[in-house]
């Protein structure tokens, strides 16, 4: 685990060294999830989701299996694109907003 509480009375809730593989996986499938719901919405969104939930789920990968430097270079580098299409994704709708036409497209979903 990343840190152990030194204060015995919560020394007893660390735990074993999946314990971080564990969350990171939860946070995939919450995201996963999210990105489902973003289907009816636009496609930036859908790319900020769907990159997250590949993000969380690669690095659950890489905590589990103690992968190669490789492998964790390559997941920094996914995570370096989740990170950029979710500052385009939030600075389109803010423009958006502000100027009231479109500035930087979202990709509109047809329903």
């Amino acid at each position: 685990m990343v840190m152990r509480p030194k204060f015995e009375p919560l020394a007893k809730l660390a735990t074993d060294g999946n314990g971080l593989t564990a969350y990171l996986v939860m946070w995939g499938l919450f995201t996963a999830v999210m990105f489902i719901g973003t289907l009816r919405l636009n496609r930036a969104l859908q790319v900020v989701f769907a990159s997250l939930a590949v993000l969380f789920f690669l690095l659950a990968w890489g905590d589990f299996t103690h992968a190669a430097p490789a492998f964790r270079h390559f997941t920094g580098y996914e995570g370096i694109f989740c990170g950029f299409s979710a500052v385009y994704a939030g600075l389109a709708q803010i423009l958006s907003e502000l100027y009231g036409r479109t500035v930087l497209p979202l990709g509109p979903v047809k329903k």
